[in-house]
């Protein structure tokens, strides 16, 4: 029986992976967010670790503000770099696999093709220095660890581009959205179920993956389709990067080859749209927008 750890458990990915669990009784799972267990603290993870004899641990956890990271670099090095090599020694020294979650921030957002997983890697922001700094302490101390990079990660749970779009078109009779962004959605609910069949798998397979869903949009797109499957008659504007300035750069292009991680691991995933009309209809069914 495996026995799972996954940290950030109450962010979009973790109530994911803890709407899943039931589906596999054969597994234990440990759900913990920061209050349950801080990551940044080496002696409390190795104790939770070695009490329940740990074989995977699901790293969840991360600071995402994007924009305040770049006034709070420290805070967000801590969790994003330092609290991951934490995880990673505490894994090497149990015997435990590890599966982690990065991002397209890792890149600078000039490509011209999708990223793949072996192209240079060149963070524009705070947010994206200290995630790739997280998958280089953890490769450097747990080489068989796989980290997964995603992108536009929204869920029915807690703050996200869909739930605000939702929330503006209601409000308001006109909002403008970035259309110069191009990248792909990612549900966090595919997401989730990716990282069971990476648990499931037969073979462990390490190595950096990269997971969104399939399709390309830029985030005016995006909007437009929210509005318009979520029943909002707001009327959207298309605009430039420069007409809506933010602390930290954003990438113009995150486009993600999806190819090894579908490769490797068999996966089928689903087209971003399909997943957007899925997610609304679930906020439709219950939770607050």
């Amino acid at each position: 029986m495996k026995s799972i750890l996954v940290t950030g458990a109450n962010g979009q990915l973790g109530s994911a992976l803890q709407q899943r669990a039931n589906h596999h009784p054969e597994w234990t799972f440990y759900f913990t967010d920061v209050d349950a267990l801080d990551i940044c603290d080496k002696v409390q993870l190795t104790e939770y670790v070695r009490a329940n004899g740990i074989g995977y641990i699901l790293n969840c956890a991360a600071y995402t503000a994007v924009d305040k990271a770049e006034d709070n670099a420290e805070r967000c090095m801590r969790i994003n770099r330092d609290a991951v090599r934490n995880i990673s020694e505490v894994a090497s020294e149990h015997g435990a696999h590890v599966i982690h979650i990065s991002t397209d921030y890792v890149f600078d957002g000039r490509g011209q093709r999708p990223y793949r997983e072996d192209d240079p890697t060149a963070p524009t922001s705070v947010y994206g220095r200290t995630k790739l700094a997280g998958e280089q302490a953890l490769q450097e101390v747990l080489p068989d660890a796989v980290i997964i990079r995603t992108a536009w990660l929204y869920s029915e749970v807690g703050q996200n581009f869909v739930k605000t779009m939702l929330r503006l078109g209601a409000e308001r009779s006109e909002v403008s959205v970035v259309a110069d962004q191009v990248g792909t959605p990612t549900y966090a609910g595919d997401l989730a179920d990716a990282m069971l069949k990476i648990l499931a798998h037969p073979v462990w397979a390490p190595g950096i993956y990269h997971f969104s869903n399939e399709g390309v949009c830029s985030w005016y797109d995006f909007a437009r389709k929210i509005m318009e499957i979520g029943g909002r008659t707001c009327m959207l504007h298309p605009i430039t990067t420069d007409q809506y300035p933010t602390r930290a750069t954003r990438p113009a292009y995150s486009v993600l080859d999806k190819t090894k991680v579908k490769t490797t691991f068999g996966l089928e995933i689903p087209y971003w749209l399909d997943s957007l009309r899925t997610c609304i209809a679930r906020l439709r069914d219950g939770e607050t927008v």
